[in-house]
């Protein structure tokens, strides 16, 4: 059944809903199954986002039609459909009223995606009107809450060099809590991998307690405060609480150097939320471990990255991971700086959608994914400046003296970015920045032709 009369109208100018501040604005790819229209299919796909199905039904009128979802632009050789979604049709808290992503998804993500009619489709931005944005929670903490626990500038206070214990998984408590005092001999911050948490080999009953351990006696010998991301990630609530409050009464006094990390992809929404709520002390650091699955550049369903950061913007994520933008092991590319833009900025300019956000708190962009001292300075270059945390697992623990050395040779890299310094005159002034072209060869060839010589390196 065609329902494009219904829930399309080309005439509507996207200038005109945002002044107007009623419609959220979706922006997809589409591309209609054999067969079919692309304003039919692109009417249908609104119709099923909100008030329609697949037949006229006795139970429509006309309050019902005025909260219909509209196709307000298409563009068939490019595969570009727009939906103006009005405010009023998304679900809304019992307790207070809030908005929820849950509803979002539910809507713009929902049954269209399987509907035969539709080929594939992936949503590419979307826009939130001021009296929607204001139904979010956003961050309670952000990048400068670290930075002033770590007694730096709370405007532009830097890069905070960061690790992820490795191996990932199968080191006892013991090591494992070795190898991060190891590294916060050198370094600022580290986190749990997505997988770790209560594992039988590593219970957090045993293991956190000695975290706890390790970071004072770096503290002490270090005399610089160093941070910690926890995972409380599991399926029930009560299991998330549980583990918040066993981690935060085990580090005690040092409970504001906690961060908790949840897998958001994963976990959904919910998961985010309830860290959020429950804990709006701590930093919540959003890790989207299985988001590749929807989207990866490959993939012409569900919804990209950069969707992904901005909802996770939207639900209170202190930090998402971004990807490396290209400089890295991880799919992704140099444009990708535009997801941290969005995230950390008060406006920026999406894809599609210019979005401001009025004083929401920002989301730092989290770089982690193969990334070391020899890649840094390139990464910088690209974003434009440092403000972000970097957890680099092999770039710490493959560095060739030690953990701490590997989290030396980072802050250097970032410091020889700041100072427009050449890596390899400055490599020669740094022992840690140059034991890291030997560390890592293949990268130092690729990216440095000839250090070898340069540096006196000779085997």
């Amino acid at each position: 059944m065609d329902q494009s009369a219904r829930y399309s109208d080309l005439s509507l100018k996207e200038e005109d809903l945002i002044a107007g501040g009623n419609h959220v604005l979706v922006a997809y790819t589409m591309e209609p199954a054999a067969g079919y229209g692309y304003l039919e299919v692109a009417a249908h796909f609104a119709a099923e986002s909100s008030t329609g199905t697949n037949v006229e039904v006795c139970t429509t009128d006309d309050f019902t039609k005025g909260v219909d979802a509209l196709v307000y632009e298409i563009d068939e050789a490019n595969h570009i459909m727009k939906i103006a979604y009005p405010i009023d049709l998304f679900d809304r808290n019992v307790i207070d009223g809030r908005a929820m992503i849950v509803s979002f998804l539910t809507l713009c993500i929902g049954n269209n995606q399987g509907m035969g009619d539709v080929k594939n489709s992936q949503m590419q931005d979307f826009y939130v009107p001021p009296r929607m944005l204001q139904l979010f929670d956003g961050p309670s903490k952000d990048i400068s809450d670290m930075w002033r626990i770590l007694g730096r500038p709370v405007v532009d206070g830097g890069y905070i060099a960061g690790t992820i214990i490795k191996p990932k998984l199968g080191l006892r408590p013991e090591p494992f809590a070795e190898a991060a005092y190891q590294f916060w001999l050198g370094g600022d911050f580290i986190k749990n991998d997505e997988p770790q948490g209560n594992q039988v080999f590593c219970p957090m009953k045993k293991v956190i307690p000695l975290v706890v351990d390790a970071m004072k006696r770096a503290q002490d010998e270090t005399g610089q405060a160093k941070l910690f991301s926890a995972n409380i990630t599991a399926d029930d609530h009560y299991e998330m609480l549980a583990r918040a409050d066993y981690i935060l009464e085990a580090f005690g006094a040092d409970a504001d150097k906690v961060a908790f990390l949840v897998d958001g992809y994963v976990g959904g929404p919910g998961m985010v939320t309830t860290a959020r709520r429950n804990y709006p002390s701590q930093y919540l650091h959003y890790h989207r471990a299985g988001h590749g699955a929807v989207t990866s550049p490959s993939s012409k369903r569900g919804y990209n990255a950069f969707v992904l950061a901005k909802i996770a913007r939207l639900q209170g994520a202190s930090g998402i991971h971004v990807g490396t933008m290209g400089y890295g092991k991880m799919e992704g590319s140099a444009d990708d700086k535009n997801i941290a833009y969005m995230i950390e900025r008060d406006e920026c300019q999406g894809p599609f959608f210019y979005q401001k956000w009025y004083g929401m708190k920002p989301t730092t962009p989290i770089i982690s994914g193969g990334m070391n001292a020899l890649r840094l300075p390139g990464f910088f270059e690209n974003l434009g400046h440092g403000n972000v945390i970097n957890t680099s697992g092999g770039g710490s623990y493959g560095h060739i003296d030690s953990p701490a050395a590997g989290a030396t040779s980072l802050r250097q890299a970032y410091d020889c970015w700041k100072q427009g310094a050449d890596p390899i005159e400055y490599a020669k002034e740094h022992k840690e920045f140059a034991r890291a072209f030997e560390s890592f060869p293949q990268d130092a060839d690729k990216i440095f032709p000839g250090w070898r010589e340069k540096l006196g390196v000779h085997k």
